[in-house]
């Protein structure tokens, strides 16, 4: 039985499951979402190759990634024997002794105390804006103290490269400075971990996943986060809502946090009387009792108070964004209501593949017309708001937007989307919901809305799934597909729609359509 990184962050009893069942996971689909995070990566990995090689100055060897893995471990050994500066592409030989099997998109010889270095590339960001993070350059390995940037916790990344660094030890191979490096999105220079600080935290890890692989110690299912996109979550979720267990309406830490309570049960947290578990963390424990007897009695929304209030004014618009992951927004979807008729869904599109200036032009236009609808409003006395929901992706991207196209006709500066946003004409429908409602199955548009009697016309519209239609709809892959930009639209249309749809029934229905959590 052999295991690689990711299994030392992915859930236990999936360990046990794709190990106890490998013919039914080789059969499985693959989520979407996992599909196009990595395709995305790939894509990062490429593209990371070509800028680091392009300086030269460095021997670089590429080994082959058609062959059997046994070659292309003989491959990476033999390249680290001739002393090469950096390998990529590396596979590291399998150790069926120990169990480990990992690969290294780096190489790095480390020209100091000999040996190499692991490095690897991901697609998230492994940074922020700060000081303290210890990085390097991409083209020489120079560590040292950056001013500019602090870390983001990624534990994920530190066991990745403690397991290649075991790897390397036992081939006689590794660098004793104990160092890895990472390149984040954006990769601008190597995050430099210090992997002697996680060597006791991964040799942990790792005997306790390798023991569940081999059958050696139990686990059972449990919701976490993980399990929206995993392939054996319905069996899971059959097992869980037969036990009606607890971690349907607590999921994660706070269901063992409630089972070392006591509760495993549904029924056991409705029933709860008194203050929360003394180990509960955060806020929150009087919802998730009320989240469980909502759950018993099938009712999908909960009012906290008596009365349901959002803002409203005379001219109203509503606001759906789409991105194509951290390449930039291309769509700006709006629907504009003037004295209670609402007009035609009005769309701000770029269809040139992102990244691309001609998306400052769209952008420069939606905000030249929301400005324009606001200011003629306010001229003629009366009140305007504009609506999201779940602001904080709108947000960026006005920021990110104004940043980026600074200088371009029409594109406003950081300052005046900073005073949009922070002025009471900018609603975020997400917050009002989650203020006023204990939300049983999730805060989510796609959620909520329903229960205010709206549906989406395409059942498969989602985040992860308009991400494959936009790649079709722009040509990334082979000539644009003009059916998937309608398909988009009316996603998005569908979204601003639902958006007023429901702070409409939260003003006119949902005090009488939903329950007063007091009297459950």
């Amino acid at each position: 039985m052999l295991i690689d990184p990711r299994t030392l962050t992915t859930c236990r009893h999936r360990v046990h499951l794709d190990s106890a069942y490998p013919e039914l996971i080789a059969s499985a689909p693959e989520d979407i979402g996992v599909q196009q995070r990595r395709e995305s990566a790939q894509s990062h990995r490429e593209d990371m190759l070509r800028r680091l090689m392009a300086p030269g100055g460095h021997s670089w060897v590429l080994i082959d990634q058609s062959g059997p893995t046994r070659e292309r471990a003989a491959a990476t050994l033999r390249a680290c024997a001739e002393g090469a500066d950096r390998i990529w592409g590396a596979v590291l030989p399998l150790e069926f002794d120990t169990g480990r099997r990992g690969r290294a998109e780096l190489l790095i010889r480390d020209a100091d105390g000999g040996g190499y270095i692991p490095a690897i590339v991901v697609n998230h960001k492994v940074t922020d804006p700060g000081s303290g993070a210890v990085t390097s350059g991409l083209d020489d390995w120079a560590p040292s103290v950056d001013p500019d940037r602090k870390v983001r916790a990624q534990l994920r990344d530190q066991l990745r490269l403690a397991h290649l660094q075991r790897m390397l030890q036992a081939q006689g191979v590794a660098s004793p400075s104990m160092l890895g490096g990472v390149i984040g999105y954006g990769g601008e220079r190597f995050l430099v971990h210090d992997l002697a600080a996680v060597m006791d935290v991964y040799d942990e890890r790792f005997a306790d996943r390798l023991a569940v692989a081999r059958g050696d110690r139990f686990t059972s299912p449990s919701q976490i986060g993980e399990c929206r996109s995993c392939p054996w979550w319905s069996r899971c979720k059959e097992n869980l809502t037969a036990a009606r267990d607890v971690s349907l309406v607590a999921t994660g830490s706070r269901a063992e946090t409630l089972r070392a309570a006591g509760v495993y049960t549904i029924d056991d947290l409705a029933a709860w009387d008194g203050p929360a578990p003394e180990e509960w963390q955060g806020n929150g424990f009087e919802d998730t009792v009320v989240i469980a007897k909502a759950w018993l009695g099938g009712v999908p929304l909960v009012r906290r108070q008596p009365e349901v209030t959002v803002r409203r004014a005379d001219v109203e618009v509503d606001v759906d964004m789409e991105s194509y992951q951290e390449h930039g927004a291309y769509l700006w979807g709006t629907l504009l209501t003037a004295d209670g008729v609402t007009q035609p869904y009005r769309p701000f599109v770029t269809w040139d593949p992102l990244p691309t200036r001609d998306e400052g032009r769209s952008f420069a236009e939606f905000w030249g017309w929301l400005m324009g609808v606001r200011e003629q409003t306010l001229a003629a006395g009366k009140t305007f708001a504009a609506y999201c929901y779940s602001r904080a992706a709108e947000d960026k991207w006005l920021l990110d937007s104004a940043t980026r196209f600074a200088g371009m006709p029409g594109i406003p500066t950081v300052a005046q989307i900073r005073a949009f946003i922070d002025s009471p004409d900018w609603v975020d429908v997400y917050q009002a919901v989650s203020d006023q409602f204990v939300c049983p199955n999730g805060k989510g548009l796609k959620k909520i809305a329903p229960v205010a009697g709206f549906n989406w016309r395409d059942a498969d519209a989602g985040g992860e799934a308009s991400m494959s239609w936009y790649r079709d709809a722009v040509g990334y892959d082979h000539e644009p597909d003009l059916e998937q930009r309608e398909r988009l639209f009316v996603y998005n249309e569908d979204d601003v729609q639902a958006t007023r749809v429901l702070r409409e029934w939260m003003t006119e229905r949902a005090a009488a359509e939903t329950p007063l959590a007091s009297e459950l």
